[in-house]
This record gives structure tokens, sequence and C-alpha cells, in this order.
């Protein structure tokens, strides 16, 4: 009896109710041996389709690792998605390290310094010229007349026109502000430094802002940029230093010069009087005062004889009032041996009585003289 499973007889199954019945299945077709330039061909395909698989995966970790990137230090990174930034505020800004976005078009990371120093320059009332010309030291032909088409110009407070620029420095303060909150902040930024400029060389006149006040022109400039980018727009930025370059118009340029020439001695000649005068003032106030000073000694020296005096004859009049005859012999005394300082002997004669005469002898020399003996020549 032979086994049902190793039966080589189909059986057909019954029909169901309600389906048709399905038709037999194709045989199998043979399998037909392949030359050797086929298996060839197919094992070389099989290889191919290994490496492309390979480079797939490969291509698809590099797409996937491209997003990693490294913020140093100095910077901050902000982490874009679909062109949206991933968080809010302070929560959006990396830090120092290591980070993964995902690669552009997906996402794609945005890196800014905020310790490094941003610098823009305001040429919007400068003529025009290259780096180049400026390293070399020259600068193109002026021309017979100012070009509003392409010469740069600031109008001054007295209807004059000047020549001037300014080179912003500025640190930025808050990344996600100055990135979001303006399509282009440096456009924006350049804009208020071209406002600042020509605004406030309308409130100069061009002598202050050539010669006579050119560092109160400069942060009178400064201070309306802060204003501008710090205050009513709030660009998220730091200023820091605005230097400022004026200078005449270079087609009268020698006016110029001989106006500052005019002006320069007449500010030599008004200092050299003022120096003169501060000097006579000043030697007129010592002598005034020397001599003030030289009174004031003398009355004090006057007062203070007058009163040792005073003192000394309040002692004396006792004395007078006593004995007047002898007081006053003895002032007298007293008197010549001051006046006749020379004179070996003061003799005072005393006043002869009524109706009698005094006799007076004087010894004019107690020795006399030696004669003077003659020497004999040898």
């Amino acid at each position: 009896m032979s086994d049902y499973r190793s039966s080589n007889i189909e059986l057909e199954e019954p029909p169901r109710r309600g389906f048709a019945p399905l038709p037999p299945a194709a045989p199998e077709p043979p399998e037909t041996p392949l030359d050797a330039g086929s298996q060839a061909l197919s094992d070389a395909l099989r290889s191919s389709f290994s490496i492309v698989r390979i480079l797939m995966v490969v291509l698809v970790l590099v797409f996937i690792f491209s997003g990693v990137f490294t913020v140093k230090e100095q910077e901050r990174a902000i982490v874009l998605r679909l062109g949206k930034p991933v968080g809010e505020g302070e929560k959006a800004l990396l830090g120092p390290g290591l980070h993964l976005s995902w690669p552009y078009p997906i996402g794609e990371y945005i890196k800014v310094s905020i310790s490094g120093l941003q610098k823009l320059r305001s040429t919007s009332g400068w003529y025009p010229t290259t780096p180049e010309m400026e390293l070399a030291g020259t600068e193109p032909f002026p021309g017979p007349t100012l070009n509003p088409a392409a010469d740069g110009y600031a109008q001054t407070a007295d209807g004059n026109i000047i020549h001037t620029r300014t080179d912003l420095t500025y640190r930025i303060k808050d990344p996600v502000r100055y990135l979001f909150n303006f399509a282009n902040a440096p456009a924006t930024i350049q804009n208020a430094l071209d406002d600042a400029l020509l605004q406030t060389a309308a409130r100069f006149n061009v002598d202050d802002i050539l010669t006579r006040n050119v560092i109160g022109f400069q942060e009178a400039v400064t201070k309306r940029v802060k204003e501008l980018v710090e205050q009513e727009q709030n660009l998220g930025i730091e200023v820091g230093q605005c230097v400022v370059q004026s200078i005449p118009p270079r087609q009268v340029k020698d006016a110029f010069a001989s106006v500052l020439k005019a002006e320069v001695t007449r500010n030599k000649v008004l200092n050299d009087a003022r120096s003169y005068e501060n000097q006579i003032l000043s030697r007129a106030s010592a002598d005034a005062q020397g001599r003030l000073s030289r009174a004031e000694s003398e009355r004090v020296q006057l007062v203070n004889e007058v009163q040792s005096q005073a003192e000394r004859f309040k002692v004396l009049l006792p004395q007078f009032q006593a004995n007047p005859q002898l007081f006053v012999q003895q002032r007298i005394a007293e008197t010549m041996s001051h006046v006749l300082t020379n004179v070996q002997d003061k003799i005072l004669v005393p006043e002869a009585a009524p109706g009698q005469q005094l006799e007076l002898r004087y010894n004019l020399n107690r020795e006399l003289p030696k004669p003077k003996t003659e020497e004999t020549p040898r």
C-alpha cells in the first residue's frame, strides 16, 4: 500500500459553492543552463549592486553626520529646522562644544561671534575710490565739478559741502534679536550709520567739522548711531568706536587750504597776543603784589617802632619828671654818641651861669707827630 503523501496523484477539490473553480497552476519553465559570459555578467552585476548598497549606506551616514558642528568659546550658534530656530530666546543659543543638526535642506545652523568686533564703513558722503587706491596713496581725478551721481557728499549747517565718512565697530550683544528680528541686520546698521553721519553733518558748521571741533563732531555721530541702533531699532548690538574722517571737496581743495592757512595765522597771532597779555598782567600783578607786601611790611615795622618808642617814652617819663636836667644831659650824650661815631673823645660842655663866660680848650693832638727822617741813599 503506497503512502498518500508520496503519491503524485493530484486530488481535485470539490468546487466551492458560490465560487468559480480556480484554473490549474502553470508548470514552472525548465531551467536553462547559462553560458560563461552570462554567468560573469550576472556575478558582476551582483557585486556592483553590493557596492552600490554600501555606498548608499555610507552616503546616508555622511549626510546624517554632516550636521555635526563645533561652536568655539567666543561663539554662539542657532539651529534652524525648516527655516525656524529650534527653541526660543536664550534657549535657542548653543554654547561652546560639539552639536548636531539636521543637514540642509532639512536644517542648518548659524554661528555668531559674541566677542569679536564687527566693522562697517559709511561712504555715502565720500567720493568713489577703491582699497587699492587708498593703499597706494592715490585717488581718482576729481574732475572740474562735483558729480552728484557718483560723488557722495554731506551738507553742513552753514550751507557748505564736504566729503565725510566713518568706520564703525560694534559687538553682537543679542544674537537672536540680531538674526531674526531683521531680515538683514548689517544692512539696517549700515542705513543707520549713513543717516547718523549725514544728519549730524547738517547740524555742524564746516569749520567745526574740519578743524575747530573735530572730536565734538565725531562724538555727536557716535551718539546718534547709538540712539538709532540701540534704542529706536533695538538691533541687539553694542556700538564700540566710531571714527570719522572729513575733508573739503577736492575741486576747491586749494581754496580751503588758503582759508585754513589764514585761520592758522590768525590763531597764532591771537595766541601770541594773549600770551603777551598774560605775561604783562602776570608781571604787573606780581609787581603790585610785591609793592603791597613791602608797604605792608614797612607799615608793620613803622607801627611797631612807634609802639616801641611810645612804650620807651612811658618808661622814661618818670625819670624825666624826677630830674629833668640830668635826663637831658644823658639824652644829649647818647645822641652825640650815635651822631659822632668817628670822634674818639666826646666832651659835653655845661651851660654857663648867668653873667659868666666859659673857657673851653681842646687838645687837638695828644702826641706831636714825629718828623720824617730822610733815608740816605746807599
